[in-house]
Formats: structure tokens, sequence, C-alpha cells
């Protein structure tokens, strides 16, 4: 389901752009910046949940599922994602999508089913009736004989976190093959799976590279939170956190786990100003399109640390993870 490695490209207009926007804020510069380009994933209009569900997948297959059960918001990379892995592994797909059904189906609704997903909807909007539906629906598809595989929201659990891991690992490879030694990679930060999982691979790799999360579907504690539990499973299961210890140099998660809800605006959803003119910066630049949920907010968090002065002369990336979709999203204003 993956081709790897994803490109790693630098981004010289933006950088310049980005530069003189801080100048005009009174800085001394800019950074360079680099883009890892996980939305050119080959499945399902691209994006890095892939590696996640290549992991889960694989285990629901050695569990004898056939069906995968999984849930998010409609505008759900993971969820448009998973349906598609259902596809290539010959599995049945259950979304379960947090709130009403919508009068129009949005563009992710509609991809899903065209890759033959069913969707579910909670009617009450929040996580907590998305997690009850969820597992509503895999218990009556088990009483009606199916063998569900439950993947949490967003993919955000074992061993779906472990692609992360290895995308991580995988960005610090082509990093060493151009000499590169980034300050800070800007992520979006929604379930937690892909940040936990990317920092945990750059420390693998023994790069000390800052992974600045910002928050995109609500407050920035409880995913620091869910952030932190994810990444400590990865570092123990892979070895890090007691090579770490003999090393004399434990995680400091309290450091390590840096998630901002700077970008966060009005909520998960809606429309954000300084991540629609990140976004046409980037376009402009580059041509390339940043969704407006994900991509565009990480991205708008890097200009504000820029005209913050926090990146003059520094090298910065951000994370692409995908979302081509939102880009067709009806956001709340």
């Amino acid at each position: 389901m993956i081709d790897v490695p994803t490109p790693l490209e630098h981004l010289p207009r933006f950088s310049a752009a980005l530069g003189e926007l801080a100048r005009a804020a009174g800085q001394a510069g800019g950074p360079e910046v680099w883009v890892k380009r996980e939305d050119l994933m080959p499945v399902g209009l691209g994006g890095n949940k892939t590696r996640g569900l290549e992991f889960l997948v694989g285990a629901a297959l050695a569990e004898g599922a056939d069906t995968l059960v999984t849930a998010g918001w409609r505008w759900s990379n993971h969820c448009r994602l998973a349906a598609a892995a259902a596809a290539r592994a010959a599995l049945a797909a259950h979304l379960v999508y947090a709130g009403p059904p919508h009068a129009t189906p949005g563009p992710g609704q509609l991809m899903s089913e065209l890759l033959g997903a069913t969707i579910h909807f909670t009617e009450a909007p929040g996580r907590a009736a998305l997690e009850a539906v969820l597992e509503r629906v895999a218990a009556d598809l088990g009483a009606g004989g199916r063998r569900p595989y439950l993947i949490a929201p967003g993919g955000a659990a074992m061993p779906g976190a472990i692609g992360q891991a290895l995308a991580g690992i995988e960005l610090a490879d082509q990093l060493a093959e151009r000499g590169l030694r980034p300050d800070l990679l800007a992520v979006a930060t929604a379930t937690g799976g892909t940040h936990a999982g990317v920092l945990v691979g750059l420390r693998i790799a023994g790069l000390s590279t800052r992974v600045a999360g910002f928050a995109v579907s609500g407050p920035a504690a409880p995913l620091r939170a869910t952030v932190e539990s994810l990444a400590r499973e990865l570092a123990g299961r892979s070895g890090l956190a007691a090579a770490r210890a003999r090393r004399g140099e434990p995680l400091d998660w309290a450091a390590e786990v840096n998630v901002d809800e700077s970008q966060l605006g009005a909520g998960y959803g809606h429309r954000s100003a300084a991540a629609d003119q990140a976004a046409a910066l980037l376009a402009r630049t580059e041509g390339i399109l940043a969704d407006p949920i994900f991509t565009a907010r990480a991205l708008a968090g890097l200009v504000a640390l820029a005209r913050e002065g926090r990146l003059a002369g520094r090298t910065a990336l951000f994370w692409y993870g995908g979302g081509a979709t939102g880009l067709f999203e009806t956001l709340e204003g």
C-alpha cells in the first residue's frame, strides 16, 4: 500500500517569502524550509495514515478478521484511507463519522463510499459518542457473524504507530543523505499517532530535531497526553528508552512532547485566516496545495515562528501528511 521513501523537497521560493515576512516584522531573516511529501502516497489520494494502516491491516488479517471498523470526523484522512486499505486487502470497511449526516455528503464521505465503505453516524458530536458508536457497530457486526477488527479513531494506537516511527527513521535517512540536521519539524496534531511515531523515529535515528505539534482537533493538554502515552509505548517497545537510560540520557517527555494550540482558532473543521494565508503563500510560491484542516495549520504555525524571529538562519521542515479532500470540504466560517 505504500511506496517509500516519499519525497523530501526543498522549498526555495517559500523559504525566501518567509524570510521577507520575517524581515518585515523586524527579524533577521527566516529559515530554509523542506517538506516531507506524505501526500504523494499512491493509495486513496495519499496520506501518511497509510503507513499505520499497513500494520493495522496486517494485524487484522493475522487475527482472521474480515471487516475493518474505525472512526473519525467527516473530513478524516484516516477513514478514507482505511476504506482504501480495506479494498486492497479484500476486507469490508465500516466507518463511523462524528455527528449527524450532512444534507450534502462531503468529498471524504463520497470517496469512502466509492471505495466500498459503509458509513455510520453518531448523531451526537464529540469523542465520547464517536467511541461509543464505534464499539456498538463492531459488536453488532460480530453478533451478525462478521469478524470485525476495531481500529481507534485516527488509527492512533499500536501497532499502527510503528508505521509512523518508521516514517521518522526514513526521514532521518533522507536528511543524512543531504547533510541536513534540521532544528524544527512542524506537524499537525489531530489524534497524535503521527506526532508520536515520527518523534520516536527521529530519536531512534539519533536526531534531536524539535517536533512542534500544532493542535488541530482540540486543546493542547489532552493531545499532549495522548502523544506522550503513545511515544512512551513506542520508545519502550523499540528499545529506545532502555538504550537512552543505559547511556545516562533518559528521555524527558515533558520537554520532548510539544503541542501548541495557537493555530486551533475556532476549532476542528473551522476556517482559519492564518491557515488560509499560509496555504496561499505555499501555493503561490511552490505550486503545492495544502489542505486547510490539517497541513495548513501546521504551516501557519511555522510562518508564525518565522515572524517571531525564532527560526532565523535555521533549517525547518513541515510534515505534509495528506488531506487532499479537505481542499473541497465545506468548513465552518
